[in-house]
């Protein structure tokens, strides 16, 4: 064959392996011009607000360059962190709880990488259906004003931003102004109004017919530490001498930092002296307050430590025998650890029980250390729930059961407790429904449920995160519902294991409360009743806080910080909670808490480990107080993210603190006699 020749049929059979390759590239090359065509995804509504209990459907489309829709874009939706709220891969919405939500939408071509954008979607309380008057002095005396207050609730309790104004049906009596400043004007009774849209609230009000000549104060000069709380009281008297019963002055005080409430209640911050002041009509009284130093700051010393680098650190409890301690594992953690704390100086793990899961968050014995239960999520086979072990041998306790009944979805937090009455059981969260389980583990082996409870909410928004039970009372952070409290064996409702019964709840605004998180770190953040404890008259109740990439961080096992507030709630009228006293870190969250005598021991996470003096009567801002009485950052060298605190808890046992470092591991520490003040040496 001549070269010619060649040459045709070589170019011949090129031609041919042109087309081929161009017939065998076409679907790669139309795949490639599709990937690029998707420029932007836009979502429908733009700017979408629900009422809680509602839901909406979320649209999205993807569009080429040029504005012309891509047919072929796959659309899907997800919620991107934990708002009282859900949204399914199709984009329906459901609002459970007021605040915000951040939604991604993501446009998906084969073989390329998604294109993304993210709404913002607001969750508006429901109508008005209350308007909830605040506290004011019940019975005036002519000339004197006070300062009303009021608010809208819907029906689930969440606080409305409605304007409310006020109206007197006899301002003869007594004239109030639309934004609630009253004034007394005349001697007589008058119903005050406070309206909210077709919404009204209403009080009565009387004014005696007695003008004040003189008020005095009691005490007249107290001298106090500060943080101690002072009530004070007044005397008012007529011309005639004749005291006036059951009136209320408005009171103040300065200079420096403190509080007084309505009552005459007063909690001085700083040392110096204060003058409180009574004005009552147009008479008034002052008494001077002296203020020392509160002087609790005492040394801790980490006596012993057990770093941990595998995995990060979850839950600690401490055997009743305390001589072992159990540790939890996170971020993929299959396990707990059974640690040898006889000598604390030198914790030594000795075993672990490993099971089917990614979160041991919760671990906790019975008191009498015979049964442990710990918790699950995450499981491979999606079957969470309840472990529960036996401890013949604390040191190496033996599974014998699980429970998963309902509560495959996760179980987040547990406690065992046990009454004379009924036996022990373990009280459950469910990260499905955001409900209370209650199980009979009076025979270990064959766990029961026997009792289930839950908020009035939509499960949308229904999120049970932690449970504390003291006296056959159980105490509830539910989130956004706040601090729920349920006769379980008490008496006060009636109620027991198989059939709680409500006695009261405590609610608050936390998107208000913690606006400055959504400033800095954008809508949607996490933010949530967290854990509650019981000690005397208070319950101290936690908030868990995180902007949303402070909280990915955390769940990514990298460095992050948290916000949050310690509540002390007053429960002396079990039926009528109220918030007394709060605290915050300058720099950090609260977490879970312990409260052994006079003291309150912190995890509060990034902030390290905290104690406080929680003496006396506890009132107003107690970090401003100068009530922290120790402070220690438990990181090591050898931890999972090495020199960075991010402190869960504590358990207290035996004058020792066994504090759970998430980054770090186990702690002990104990605080050391208060040092004498001693003179500087040159």
């Amino acid at each position: 064959m001549n070269p010619i020749g060649q040459t045709r049929k070589g170019m011949a059979l090129m031609q041919k392996i042109v087309a081929l390759a161009t017939l065998m590239l076409s679907p790669v090359l139309s795949l490639a011009a599709q990937q690029a065509a998707v420029a932007r995804l836009v979502v429908s509504p733009a700017r979408p607000e629900v009422m809680v209990g509602d839901s909406l459907r979320l649209t999205a489309q993807a569009l080429d360059s040029s504005g012309n829709p891509v047919s072929d874009a796959k659309i899907t939706f997800r919620e991107k962190g934990l708002q009282g709220a859900s949204v399914d891969a199709d984009g329906m919405f459901r609002a459970g709880a007021r605040g915000t939500m951040e939604v991604v939408a993501s446009a998906i071509v084969q073989g390329a990488k998604p294109v993304i954008q993210e709404v913002t979607v607001r969750m508006l309380a429901g109508p008005a259906t209350s308007v909830a008057i605040g506290p004011h002095p019940g019975r005036l005396v002519p000339g004197q004003r006070v300062q009303l207050a009021a608010k809208a609730l819907s029906a689930t309790g969440d606080e409305r931003d409605d304007a409310v104004v006020w109206s007197s049906a006899a301002p003869a009596v007594v004239r109030v102004s639309r934004d609630g400043l009253l004034e007394a004007k005349g001697a007589g009774r008058a119903t005050l109004t406070a309206t909210s849209g077709t919404v009204k609230g209403s009080t009565t009000v009387a004014v005696t017919t007695a003008v004040p000549a003189s008020v005095t104060i009691e005490p007249s000069a107290p001298r106090v530490r500060q943080g101690d709380v002072i009530r004070f009281t007044v005397t008012a008297k007529d011309a005639a001498g004749a005291a006036i019963p059951g009136v209320m002055p408005t009171w103040s005080f300065g200079p420096g930092e403190g509080m007084i409430d309505p009552d005459g209640v007063f909690v001085p911050y700083r040392p110096g002296v204060y003058t409180v002041t009574a004005v009552l009509g147009n008479r008034s009284a002052v008494a001077p307050v002296t203020v020392t130093p509160r002087e609790v700051r005492r040394p801790a010393t980490i006596v012993g430590a057990a770093p941990r680098k595998a995995f990060p650190t979850s839950e600690v409890w401490v055997h009743p025998n305390g001589k072992v301690a159990y540790l939890g594992t996170h971020l993929g953690g299959d396990r707990f650890y059974t640690i040898d704390i006889s000598d604390p100086t030198h914790p030594v793990i000795v075993d672990s029980v490993q099971a089917n899961t990614r979160l041991v968050n919760d671990i906790m014995t019975d008191k009498a250390g015979k049964v442990l239960v710990f918790t699950r999520e995450g499981a491979a086979d999606r079957k969470n729930g309840l472990v529960i072990c036996t401890l013949d041998d604390p040191l190496h306790p033996k599974v014998v059961s699980e429970f998963t009944e309902g509560v495959t979805a996760g179980v987040h937090s547990s406690f065992v407790y046990t009454q004379p009455k009924y036996g022990t059981h373990v009280y459950l969260t469910n990260d499905g429904t955001g409900a209370l389980h209650i199980i009979d583990i009076n025979d270990p082996a064959h766990p029961k449920e026997v009792g289930r409870w839950k908020t009035p909410r939509p499960d949308a928004g229904r999120v049970l995160h932690d449970v504390d039970v003291q006296d056959g009372l159980l105490y509830a952070s539910w989130w956004d519902d706040g601090l729920v409290i349920l006769d379980i064996g008490n008496g006060i409702k009636g109620g027991s294991p198989s059939n709680p019964q409500f006695v009261s709840q405590f609610k608050y605004d936390l998107d208000k409360l913690y606006r400055q998180v959504s400033e800095t770190s954008g809508p949607g953040f996490i933010r949530g009743t967290h854990t509650a404890w019981r000690h005397g008259q208070y319950v101290f109740v936690a908030d868990e806080v995180f902007g949303l990439d402070a909280g990915e961080a955390l769940f990514e096992g990298r460095p992050t910080r948290a916000y949050g507030r310690l509540h002390v709630v007053d429960v002396s009228d079990l039926e009528h909670p109220k918030e007394v006293a709060w605290y915050e870190p300058e720099y950090g969250g609260v977490h879970n808490v312990w409260v052994a005598g006079d003291t309150l021991y912190m995890g509060a996470y990034n902030a390290g480990f905290r104690a406080f003096d929680i003496s006396g009567e506890l009132r107003g801002d107690l970090r401003a107080q100068n009530r922290e009485i120790a402070h220690v950052n438990p990181v090591d060298k050898d931890g999972f993210i090495p020199f960075a605190a991010m402190t869960w808890g504590v358990v207290v046992k035996d004058g020792l603190a066994y504090v759970n470092d998430f980054n770090n591991g186990l702690f002990v520490v104990r605080l050391e006699p208060r040092r004498d003040d001693r003179p500087l040496v040159p």
